[in-house]
């Protein structure tokens, strides 16, 4: 198979670029596991992280790198009833889908919604789960409430957008050009705003009535502003820190308007609430087959792993919406099955 194999920890994230894919053995699956055919793999800033050696999950070297990815089954586990079968249309995510072949535990896939192509399936898994278990789980977002969604044309800024809007919110998207928040706009938000004007924080008031906003989606870091435009009993998610700087936030305020500073962290739910795992997933399909959320599919094209590189770098200098997705041509295996 084909892989970008890590073998040293790159200098800087402008050197993204040089990433580039080698010839590597075939993978073996465990007796539990699939081998899959990648045909698509989607990016995330933490990927980038990840191959400087400065993310909080760093595997021994050397190591392939990726996590998002869709394509199809190529082998089935050899104990128990597996779910799929060879040919099966199939996303997830798990360490080396930066490459044209991955092995897999069922609890980690899950089928490609009808309709969809691989570039559109590969960027679910992640941005999804975290964007519908912050809104459902964590928020209690009720109809007709305000959501200020920041970072709104990201990956799980759209996403959120989405799922508030078929939640019933009224939402105010954040973005940081006028393009941008047109992107928001085609994915349902009511209005868009951009955060890097002095006065955002006035013109939410405005847009609610000077009440503000009852939740709060922030994966920036955002915080402290967002609490000058909340409304009482709001709820702040604190989904991460895209903006470089973890906040220090003055308590006082969250007290004198009974703010919830809420967090979400969907990867730990498999550890401390995996019942609740099948319950998001349930309710994010739901949405899918009732034409309430579309892929996020960044519309640029990035064709075969020699592209990996370039698409990390167009989203680490922010120059993208959505999911960034690179296509992974078809191997001789199809043929095969």
């Amino acid at each position: 198979m084909r892989g970008i194999q890590i073998s040293q920890y790159l200098q800087s994230p402008d050197d993204v670029d040089r990433l580039s894919p080698i010839q590597l053995p075939d993978p073996s699956p465990k007796e539990d596991q699939y081998l899959i055919a990648i045909r698509a793999s989607a990016t995330n800033f933490f990927d980038i992280l990840q191959v400087q050696g400065k993310y909080q999950h760093q595997p021994p070297l050397p190591w392939i790198s990726g996590s998002e990815f869709s394509g199809y089954v190529l082998k089935t586990p050899s104990t128990g009833v597996p779910r799929y079968k060879v040919g099966d249309r199939v996303f997830g995510a798990s360490q080396g889908s930066y490459a044209t072949k991955i092995c897999v535990s069922e609890n980690l896939l899950h089928k490609i919604p009808d309709g969809w192509s691989y570039e559109a399936a590969a960027g679910l898994y992640v941005t999804v789960p975290t964007s519908y278990a912050a809104l459902t789980l964590r928020a209690n977002l009720k109809e007709g409430e305000w959501v200020l969604v920041h970072a709104g044309a990201g990956g799980v800024g759209l996403a959120a957008i989405q799922v508030a809007k078929a939640l019933g919110g009224k939402v105010i998207a954040t973005a940081g050009s006028k393009d941008k928040l047109e992107i928001c706009k085609s994915f349902g938000a009511d209005y868009g705003i951009i955060y890097r004007e002095k006065s955002w924080t006035q013109e939410v008031l405005k847009l609610t009535g000077g009440r503000g906003v009852d939740v709060v989606y922030d994966p920036v870091g955002l915080v402290d502003l967002s609490m000058k435009c909340i409304n009482w009993n709001g709820r702040i998610l604190i989904v991460g820190f895209a903006a470089g700087t973890i906040e220090k936030v003055a308590l006082n305020r969250v007290l004198l308007k009974n703010i919830s500073l809420v967090g979400i962290h969907w990867g730990a739910y498999s550890k401390f609430e995996p019942e609740m795992i099948d319950r998001v997933w349930q309710g994010i399909f739901n949405l899918i087959e009732q034409g309430k959320f579309k892929p996020t599919v960044y519309d640029k094209k990035f064709d075969d792993l020699e592209n990996v590189g370039a698409a990390l770098k167009a989203l680490g200098q922010r120059e993208t919406w959505g999911k960034v997705v690179v296509s992974v041509p078809e191997e001789e295996e199809r043929s095969k099955l």
